[in-house]
């Protein structure tokens, strides 16, 4: 059922910013910005606001993603690419036998959880991604092999995030097992769950699809770096 609500989820990374996360914002009074220790985001409602807020942003941030509607940026800053993202949402429970052991992790696993996720999918995850949301993970002979957590956190909303498995140990029903833990936890607290997937990404949209996740919009993650 949908919430009335939901189009906060038109503005992701603002709405993040405003709620619950704020506590990471760097505000620039119409454009926020994740600390970038935490996760090189930013969202706007203001599009003229982020000419000097993404000038300002890359002095501590070289390469980062405004999130949403195109942004206008300054001379000294190039849009490297536009990601196009599918933003799923999620309206019930995933009934689903979970038979893997699944590990919550916690600061002592922070490197390894760094580690994989790069391996697999550079650029997004900092050395604090982690401290934004709940993580859980799957392991083999003392190896992370699998992983699931939490990013952008809103009142209502959840982004389920950092679905990750090791090139290694794919195909083995780990990311379905995972997703299923952590989209039910995030409804446990009565929020609803959503994620971002690139467009072209046809094997995680069929199983997203699978679980029960439903297409609700496209997203651009427009890919910002210094202009050299």
């Amino acid at each position: 059922m949908k919430s009335i609500q939901e189009n906060k989820l038109d503005n992701p990374v603002w709405n993040s910013l405003s709620e619950i996360h704020k506590g990471f914002v760097i505000d620039y009074k119409g454009t926020k910005f994740y600390n970038p220790d935490y996760c090189p985001f930013g969202g706007f409602i203001n599009s003229q606001s982020t000419l000097d807020a993404s000038d300002q942003y890359a002095v501590s941030a070289e390469n980062f993603f405004i999130v949403g509607e195109k942004p206008q940026i300054a001379n000294s800053l190039k849009i490297v690419k536009e990601l196009v993202c599918l933003q799923m949402i999620i309206y019930n429970k995933i009934e689903l036998s979970i038979n893997e052991d699944i590990v919550e992790l916690t600061q002592e696993h922070n490197d390894q959880l760094v580690h994989l996720v790069n391996l697999v999918q550079p650029g997004y995850f900092k050395n604090k991604t982690a401290s934004l949301g709940n993580y859980h993970g799957i392991f083999k002979e003392n190896q992370l092999v699998a992983i699931t957590g939490e990013r952008m956190r809103m009142n209502d909303f959840t982004e389920v995030s950092a679905i990750i498995t090791h090139p290694d140990h794919t195909g083995k029903g780990y990311a379905k097992q995972l997703i299923a833990h952590c989209v039910n936890n995030i409804f446990s607290e009565n929020k609803t769950p959503y994620l971002h997937v690139v467009e072209s990404n046809i094997g995680a949209i069929a199983l997203y699809e699978k679980l029960g996740f439903v297409t609700r919009r496209k997203m651009s993650f427009w890919n910002i770096s210094k202009n050299q």
